[in-house]
Formats: C-alpha cells, sequence, structure tokens
C-alpha cells in the first residue's frame, strides 16, 4: 500500500506493525511537497531536518513501547496562527514575518505529546480574516482539485494540505466557518468542537469569544481521534471547559458507530432558499434521503433570524479583532517599519505597512462599532441578536438530535472573484457562522461534486458537547 494512501489511524497502526516508521512516512510527505507545493502553496514555513529528526525520535519511542496512540508517528501540519516553540508562527501576515514563538499552543503540546510529528505551519487568509486564502501575505493557496479556484478559507492551507497529500492531518482554526468551508471546498473533514472544549492558548486571537481551534483530516475516524486527543482541560486558557468534571466525556471514537435509527434530523427551510446554488442542494438533500434510507427521522422546519446572523457576526468579529490587533504595533516583537519620526509616526507606519488590506477594513469597522455613540446603536444590539440566535438554536435541539444543511452556497469560487467584493465574500458564510455564535460543534464532510468537479460538502449541527452525535451521523454517512 502506497504510505500516502493511509489514514492517519491507518498509518499509526502500520508503524506500530512494523509495515512502515515514522521516518518514511514523513520523507514521502516531503516528496509529496516537493511535486505539488508549487502549484498549491499550501505552507507558509517548514523545517525538514528538524521534522525529520522528530519523526526519528518519534519511532524511537514507539520501537520501546512509550508512544502508543493513535496518533504516533503520524505526520501533520499547523496552521500559521498556531504558536510552535521555535518556528516561525507569522499568521500569513508582514507584521509577524519574523516571530518565532518561544512557547506553542496547547492543542500542539497534546498532539506531540501523543507523539504526531509536525511539518510545517500552514498558509491562511491574514490573521484568520477571510474565505479564500487569498489575503495572506505570503501569497494565494490554490485548490487541489483545479488550482484556477480557492480552497476557502481560512484554514485554506491545512484544508488543500490535507487533500493534496501534504500531510495526514491538520489543525485548523474556526472563527466564523474557516474549518467547515474549506473542508467543503477542498472534500475533506472538518470539525469545529463546541466552544471550550479545545485550549485557545497559543491560538493568536481574532475574535476570542468565536474561535476554536479543530481538526481538518481524510475521513470522519481521523476526525474523532484527533478530536480526542487535542480536547482538554487548560488553567492558562479561561473559556476552557472541564468537560470531565461537568460529564461530557471525551471518548469521541467510541461514537464511531454505523448507525442513525431513530435519530431527529431537522433541515431549516430558511438554508434551502435563494441564493443557494442547484448542485449544492441536490447533492446536500440526496446526503439526507440516504440518512433517512439508514433509518434517521429527517424533517424540515423554520429556524428563524437566519438572516440577522451575518451582521451580528460581522460586528462582534471585527470589534474582538480591532482590540485584540491592538498589541502588533511594532514596539514588543514583529514587523516594525524602517523610518519613522517619533512614536505616534512609527505606531501609523507599522501598521499600515505590516497589515493588508482586509485586516485593516475589519480594524477600522471594529473601532467604528466599539466608539462613543456607536456602542449601544451597534455592538451591543449584535450581542443582543447573538444571544436571540442561540435561544433559536436551543429550541430547535428540543426537537432535534442534529440540524443538517449546506456548508457554502457554492462550490469554491475561481481566484479573485470574492476578493473584488468583500460582501460578496462575507455572505458565503451564512451557514457556518450561527454556529460559532452559538458556540455549538459542527462538522463539515464531502457529498458529491459538482459539475465542474469540485468537491461539495454537508454540515451537520449539534447541541453544545453533543460532538459524539455529529460524529455518529457523519461516520453512518461516510459507510454508505
Amino acid at each position: 500500500m502506497d504510505i500516502l494512501a493511509y489514514s492517519a489511524v491507518e498509518l499509526s497502526a502500520a508503524i506500530k506493525q512494523g509495515k512502515v516508521t515514522a521516518v518514511e512516512a514523513m520523507e514521502a510527505v516531503l516528496s509529496r511537497i516537493d511535486e505539488r507545493e508549487s502549484d498549491i502553496n499550501a505552507y507558509v514555513t517548514m523545517d525538514r531536518e528538524q521534522a525529520l529528526k522528530a519523526a526519528a525520535a518519534v519511532q524511537e519511542k514507539i520501537e520501546k513501547g512509550e508512544l502508543n496512540g493513535v496518533l504516533a508517528g503520524v505526520p501533520v501540519a499547523v496552521k500559521d496562527n498556531l504558536c510552535t516553540e521555535g518556528m516561525r508562527t507569522t499568521c500569513s501576515s508582514k507584521i509577524l514575518e519574523n516571530f518565532v514563538p518561544t512557547f506553542s499552543a496547547e492543542a500542539v503540546v497534546n498532539l506531540e505529546k501523543a507523539g504526531a510529528v509536525v511539518i510545517g505551519k500552514t498558509n491562511m487568509d491574514e490573521f484568520a480574516m477571510g474565505s479564500t486564502t487569498e489575503t495572506s501575505a505570503y501569497g494565494v493557496t490554490r485548490n487541489p482539485w483545479n488550482t484556477d479556484h480557492v480552497p476557502g478559507g481560512s484554514s485554506g492551507g491545512s484544508a488543500a494540505a490535507v487533500a493534496a497529500g501534504e500531510c495526514y492531518f491538520a489543525l485548523g482554526s474556526d472563527t466564523g466557518g474557516s474549518i467547515r468551508q474549506p473542508a467543503s471546498f477542498c472534500g475533506v473533514v472538518g470539525l469545529k468542537p463546541t466552544y471550550g472544549t479545545v485550549s485557545r492558548y497559543g491560538l493568536v486571537a481574532y475574535g476570542s469569544s468565536l474561535d476554536q481551534i479543530g481538526p481538518l483530516t481524510k475521513n470522519v475516524a481521523d476526525c474523532a481521534a484527533v478530536l480526542e486527543v487535542i480536547a482538554s482541560h487548560d488553567v492558562k486558557d479561561a473559556t476552557s471547559i472541564n468537560r470531565k468534571e461537568e460529564n461530557k466525556d471525551t471518548d469521541f471514537t467510541a461514537a464511531l458507530v454505523d448507525d442513525v435509527k431513530g435519530m431527529k434530523i431537522g433541515i431549516p427551510r430558511d438554508y434551502f432558499g435563494e441564493g443557494l446554488d442547484g448542485e449544492v442542494k441536490d447533492a446536500v438533500l440526496a446526503a439526507a434521503r440516504q440518512l433517512a434510507a439508514k433509518g434517521a427521522v429527517v424533517e424540515e422546519f423554520d429556524l428563524s433570524l437566519v438572516a440577522y446572523a451575518i451582521p451580528a457576526y460581522y460586528t462582534i468579529a471585527a470589534a474582538e479583532a480591532s482590540s485584540n490587533l491592538e498589541r502588533f504595533d511594532g514596539i514588543k516583537y514583529g514587523y516594525r517599519a524602517a523610518s519613522f519620526e517619533g512614536l505616534h509616526d512609527m505606531y501609523k507606519k507599522t501598521r499600515s505597512e505590516g497589515f493588508g488590506a482586509e485586516v485593516k477594513r475589519r480594524i477600522m469597522l471594529g473601532s467604528f462599532v466599539l466608539s462613543s455613540g456607536y456602542y449601544d446603536a451597534y455592538y451591543l444590539k449584535a450581542l443582543k441578536v447573538k444571544a436571540m440566535i442561540k435561544n433559536a438554536f436551543d429550541d430547535a435541539f428540543a426537537k432535534y438530535d442534529l440540524i443538517f444543511g449546506p456548508v457554502a452556497p457554492t462550490t469554491a469560487p475561481k481566484l479573485g472573484e470574492s476578493l473584488s467584493d468583500p460582501l460578496k465574500m462575507y455572505l458565503g458564510d451564512i451557514y457556518t457562522i450561527s454556529v460559532n455564535l452559538a458556540g455549538l460543534p459542527a462538522i463539515s464532510l464531502p457529498c458529491g461534486k459538482d459539475s465542474k468537479g469540485l468537491p461539495i460538502g454537508l454540515q451537520l449541527i449539534a447541541d453544545s458537547f453533543q460532538e459524539k452525535k455529529l460524529i455518529q451521523a457523519a461516520y453512518t454517512y461516510e459507510k454508505q
């Protein structure tokens, strides 16, 4: 069997059985990167020597019996907004072009403890602000299925790397769909966990009340295995939840059961109206019929407030971004303008030169909605809408185990189509952002291709802490 054809869990099992080694797996990945990276540009930073050295160290521990987890020896790619000790972390921005953290994000630490081996850092929309991975200061990432198209964003580099075989799985972050939408566009599996399930320590913040780290993988079994490793309570993150204390277990691989008999699945009529591409609609509804054929109870219902999700999300996210990005001023770390006159001029020039257009747009929007006279009119109103959206989901989950729908209105657009019209790009998040506003878990998985051969994704949404229901339904569909 070709080493690159293994899933992450299969590879680790093969390494433990002595069929392959962790070093051979890393060499295979690096060889694939050499073949495809010039076309795809999934990575911002790589350290080949360190990756091979780490793989050899892990192999030695596996042979001694010191590492026996389901991810031991598996090469992983990490989104470039997750800190990695000793390896550059840029958030795909010029302003952090030379930033090398002295610590690693908790999610990365958990993976390394489990024996996963970091290959490098994946490209993304600058500071996770975008839906196409075209706002990166280090060039656009291209969709492996068709390099004239975007891979989605902001975790586009992670999704493209998994789809192209440039890693076995990857970590991404999801603020308004940034794991699920690129997973859909690239034909891979992507899961956004319940807010607080995975520690945000070491994740460079965009929207602190919305951000959540999650896996992008080849299949649902890998997704469950990775989530089980990275989910942990962390005292360093004030929003981290101790799920064991709350009796919300994290034994996600136990949910890999091919059975949805009696599971109630609701399809929001609001998600299938104007603006949804016909081919996407047909593929997603066909998937719903397949789950119904396996014994699920599938019915339509009205999920209110969908139209208000986008303005509420972009108001809140931009406000939090303007506050979080205040720290990048050229004083403590990162880029500093070469010539300036006085402190204020240095601030202005550093930020003007260091930030890209989309980041500046969102900082300005966020500063505006938080300013005196507009705080009540915009920001507080958006927070009220956020609470109303959570209530609407609570009402839905009183009747249904899962909510089912599309991930995005269309398949991956061509490069350049979205950036020319930012509003159009924002509207592309219509089906994903409500999940972040309500702090819910959701998964994207492939459900077909359109007439151009581009992947179509379906989305399953569950109530808080019900990832196991998501995984069970997704696994059942995948096993069709």
